[in-house]
């Protein structure tokens, strides 16, 4: 068999860093032909130099220059800008585009390879948040996979396989609690951002880390799971498993439950989605039981961590209101990483965006563009 074609969206963060590892330690099934980058031209130059691909995108067209003079004697073409991420997933031979670009920026280009009918390894969830009924559907028309990174919704993927959908009576989505579980709002009123960044248990970007702390994240994997797995508002739930041992859980009509478990690595889902239908051997680390004597389970407090009840309102009303959530969300914790809001204004930035942008039931793709932007203005209006 020929080697898997890969493109790879957000190369220099943290799953992007990650996929190549995979893809080193198993080159003889993987070949990366596109890496792209946002700003760091520099590890992203690394990286070109390492695996050699078609095609290298750095959509700060500032930094073009840098990246194409170390790279235009190697044969890899050097493109720059936002549109040139649509060019290169157009133009290039790719069976698979992990898609790990931060955000609503990942939306365009995720749409643009469904259009090619090119399957997604999805690590950015903000792309069915934002726009889950118009990104399944062109992918069900197109024939097109979408295969979770995310290690909850790979967990539930894992456990679904040989199983009907029809069959599912609930999914339970595992949640750390992140750094400040059991504390009180008075507590978290005081929460800086240094103490915000320092997860317990997974080593990720900064703006999913504090979207952890808050429990938005696990907010936005609630929607992305509705999307995902063809699941109605009442199919979805929350539990908080402090030792994230295990990922996820399904619940079936006849009481039987299916967990997938392992040590919080997210290499594994990375291989599995790459990998699929197949499961790849690989040295990850093995979970040892005489190390984890302890597997334990509590109510998520919503009340405490407001942005989930927020996520989960966005969930049950669905239309344009997950897209609201996301952008406000996207300006308010930029706001926060700079000083500029308190750990509980975050929610107020969100609940203020969703009261005062207008509700679409039935939107269509220019309106997720315009619900965005007007989100985001009126996000900065009210910090």
């Amino acid at each position: 068999m020929s080697a898997k074609k890969i493109g790879l969206l957000g190369s220099t963060g943290s799953i992007g860093v990650q996929s190549i590892e995979i893809v080193n330690e198993h080159s003889e099934l993987f070949d990366i032909n596109l890496l792209t980058a946002n700003n760091n031209a520099e590890l992203l130059i690394q990286q070109a130099l390492e695996v050699q691909p078609e095609c290298v995108v750095i959509t700060n067209e500032d930094k073009f220059t840098l990246v194409q003079d170390v790279l235009k004697e190697k044969n890899i073409n050097v493109m720059a800008g936002e549109k040139a991420l649509e060019e290169a997933i157009s133009s290039l031979d790719l069976d698979v585009l992990v898609t790990a670009i931060v955000g609503y920026a990942g939306l365009k280009p995720t749409l643009k390879a469904i259009e090619g009918g090119i399957d997604i390894a999805l690590a950015n969830k903000e792309t069915l948040v934002v726009a889950g009924d118009l990104v399944t559907s062109n992918a069900k028309a197109k024939g097109v996979n979408i295969f979770p990174i995310d290690s909850e919704h790979s967990a539930i993927f894992q456990c679904l396989v040989g199983e009907k959908i029809e069959d599912v009576e609930k999914i339970y989505l595992t949640a750390s609690g992140g750094p400040f579980r059991g504390k009180s709002r008075e507590e978290l009123a005081q929460i800086t951002k240094e103490q915000a960044l320092k997860h317990p248990n997974w080593d990720m970007g900064a703006k999913i880390t504090i979207d952890s702390a808050t429990l938005m994240n696990k907010g936005l994997e609630a929607i992305e799971a509705k999307w995902l797995f063809d699941l109605s508002f009442n199919q979805i739930d929350v539990v908080v498993h402090p030792q994230s041992i295990i990922h996820s859980i399904v619940q079936f009509k006849d009481s039987s439950m299916k967990a997938q478990m392992g040590l919080p690595d997210m290499r594994l889902p990375i291989l599995y989605a790459l990998g699929y239908p197949d499961r790849i051997s690989s040295d990850l680390p093995r979970l040892d039981f005489a190390n984890h004597h302890n597997l334990t389970f509590e109510q998520v407090d919503k009340n405490t961590f407001r942005n989930l009840d927020l996520a989960f309102e966005a969930l049950k009303k669905c239309g344009n209101l997950p897209c609201i959530v996301n952008a406000a969300n996207e300006i308010a914790v930029d706001a926060f990483l700079k000083d500029k809001v308190g750990f509980l204004e975050m929610s107020d930035v969100i609940e203020g965006c969703m009261s005062k942008v207008s509700y679409i039931e039935k939107p269509v793709y220019d309106d997720y563009v315009e619900t965005d932007s007007l989100t985001r203005k009126m996000a900065q209006e009210l910090l």
